[in-house]
């Protein structure tokens, strides 16, 4: 089997390159092989000078460039559209989330047990404390998706989402922003698909660190999730 890593990146010159690194230190049991492709939304800092430099040291790595800043659902839709993997996997591109957590977000999917698994930051796993009012937020998200869908996910806004080739060949991203979260979980849950999730560590970054989601993308998020329950 094929590991499609999908990595948006946007200004993450301070963690691209350590990200990467964490990516190719994984040793991943039932994939023989892996490609890690990365989206840089028109970066304005080093980040694609330092993508192209390991580009020229790794023969792993796919980049494709916009050339205009249109958001990580974008991105995403991006790097779908050239991945060959049997799965997929989203990882981003700071070091909030640990790529050793790959071999826990994989399993369900080679056990057969589903065809999408998300990874969440509320089942357990060692954390370092979040924005209060971020967690508030997800929290809405999340109980907003469960009614919608009829489901009791945990944590709707996890980047570590991995599904299957079938799901990502039924479904069109079109939220080129951060609707990508809400709009795919509630395209997976309409298929009929029931979301798998797994308990991974987090660290998340301040904003002098380079967070970029504020409380104005929450209005993006809830009308996501309203939106695809009524329409495809």
């Amino acid at each position: 089997m094929k590991l499609s890593i999908l990595i948006p990146a946007y200004n993450e010159q301070d963690t691209i390159r350590e990200v990467l690194a964490r990516v190719r230190a994984v040793e991943l049991e039932g994939f023989d092989e892996k490609e890690i492709i990365v989206v840089d939304d028109c970066s304005t800092d080093r980040t694609p000078e330092l993508l192209t430099q390991e580009q020229a040291t790794y023969g792993d790595l796919r980049i494709f460039r916009h050339a205009q800043n249109q958001g990580k659902g974008a991105a995403i839709r991006t790097a779908l559209a050239h991945a060959s993997g049997d799965v997929m996997l989203v990882q981003d591109a700071d070091l909030e989330y640990d790529p050793r957590d790959y071999p826990t977000l994989l399993q369900p999917i080679l056990e057969g047990r589903t065809q999408a698994v998300y990874g969440s930051r509320f089942l357990g796993g060692p954390r370092r404390t979040m924005f209060f009012w971020h967690m508030v937020g997800n929290k809405l998200f999340t109980l907003v998706a469960n009614i919608l869908y009829d489901t009791i996910l945990s944590d709707v806004e996890t980047c570590y989402k991995v599904f299957t080739r079938k799901v990502a060949d039924q479904i069109q991203i079109k939220s080129p922003r951060w609707g990508f979260d809400p709009e795919i979980t509630g395209k997976i849950l309409k298929r009929g698909y029931r979301i798998y999730e797994v308990p991974i560590s987090y660290a998340g970054r301040e904003y002098y660190e380079g967070k970029k989601i504020t409380w104005r993308d929450a209005f993006v998020v809830l009308w996501t999730l309203l939106k695809y329950r009524l329409v495809d």
